[in-house]
C-alpha cells in the first residue's frame, strides 16, 4: 500500500491501471493449517479447486476489477496455518480491510483457533482504532469448511459458528465446501457487502478476463459506451508483489499521523 499517493498504478501487458488509493483493500485470510484456506482463494480466483495439498507459508494475490467505469483493486493475503512469526500476523490484521477466519468442520482445534484468531483482529484493530478514530465497522466472515463430508465426522454444531458473530453485524457465518463449490460465492458476497464493497466483486457476478484483454479497464473504452452497456471485469494480475514489511509500517503509520496523531509517539505493539 502506498498511503502517500493519490492513485496506484499498475502495469501489465499493454494497459496502465490507475486504481484510486480510496478504492484499494486488502483481504486477510487465516486459519489453521489443512483446513482450505488456499483452496477458498483458488475457488475466489480461478474458480478451480486443487486436490494436491501444498502447505502455505503466505501468498499475495492481487485483482483489480472495473466495475461500472471505475476502478477497484483487491489485495489478498493467504496466511500461514503455522504463523511462525507472530509479528508478521499482527501486521498482516494491522493492514487487513476484511477477513476470512478459515476453520474445518471436522477439526475441533482449528475451531478453537478462529476463535483465538477472531479475538486477536478485535484487540489489533481497535488498537490501531484508538489512534485513528476509525470507524468500528470490521468486516468478517467465519467460514466453516468441508461441509462436504458425512456429519458423522463432524466435530463443530453450527450453533456453535453461529454464536462466534451473533453479536456483530459485520461478522457473519458459513458453512462451505471449497471442493463442492457450496456457498462460497455466497460468502463472498455477504463480505463484500458488509465492507460497503461492490457486489460485482463476488466472483459469479462479473466477467473475468485475461492480461490480453486488459484494454477493457481502459476509461476511454467505457466513454465510448452507452450506460445500459456497461459491465462488471475483473483481471488477476500476474505481476503482483507483496508490499514489504517496511510498506506495510509505514501504510500503517501514516494512517495514524494522518488523523492528527503526530503528537502522540506511542505506537500500536507489532511484536
Amino acid at each position: 500500500f502506498q498511503d502517500q499517493a493519490m492513485m496506484k498504478t499498475m502495469s501489465g501487458g499493454n494497459c496502465n491501471l490507475n486504481v484510486p488509493a480510496k478504492n484499494s483493500y486488502r483481504m486477510v485470510v487465516l486459519g489453521a493449517s489443512r483446513v482450505g484456506k488456499s483452496s477458498i482463494v483458488s475457488r475466489f480466483l480461478n474458480g478451480r479447486f486443487e486436490d494436491q495439498y501444498t502447505p502455505t507459508i503466505e501468498d499475495f494475490h492481487r485483482k483489480v476489477y472495473n466495475i461500472r467505469g471505475d476502478m477497484y483493486q483487491l489485495d489478498i493475503l493467504d496466511t500461514s496455518g503455522n504463523h511462525p512469526f507472530p509479528a508478521m500476523r499482527r501486521l498482516s490484521i494491522l493492514t487487513g480491510d476484511v477477513f476470512i477466519l478459515v476453520f474445518s468442520l471436522d477439526n475441533r482445534e482449528s475451531f478453537d483457533e478462529v476463535k483465538r484468531l477472531q479475538k486477536q483482529i478485535l484487540e489489533v484493530k481497535s488498537c490501531l482504532k484508538n489512534k485513528t478514530k476509525e470507524s468500528a465497522d470490521l468486516p468478517m466472515v467465519i467460514c466453516g469448511n468441508k461441509n462436504d463430508h458425512s456429519e458423522i465426522f463432524r466435530k463443530v454444531r453450527s450453533d456453535e459458528g453461529e454464536n462466534l458473530v451473533s453479536s456483530d453485524e459485520n461478522c457473519a457465518y458459513f458453512e462451505v465446501s471449497a471442493k463442492k463449490n457450496t456457498n462460497v460465492d455466497e460468502m463472498f458476497y455477504v463480505l463484500f457487502s458488509m465492507a460497503k464493497l461492490p457486489h460485482e466483486m463476488s466472483p459469479a457476478l462479473h466477467r473475468k478476463i485475461s492480461i490480453q484483454y486488459g484494454d477493457a479497464f481502459q476509461p476511454k473504452s467505457f466513454r465510448m459506451r452507452r450506460v445500459k452497456d456497461m459491465d462488471a471485469y475483473g483481471m488477476i494480475s500476474p505481476f503482483a508483489r507483496r508490499p514489504s514489511v517496511n510498506s506495510d509500517l509505514k501504510y500503517i503509520k501514516s494512517k495514524v499521523l494522518r488523523e492528527g496523531q503526530s503528537r502522540e509517539r506511542e505506537k500500536c505493539t507489532i511484536q
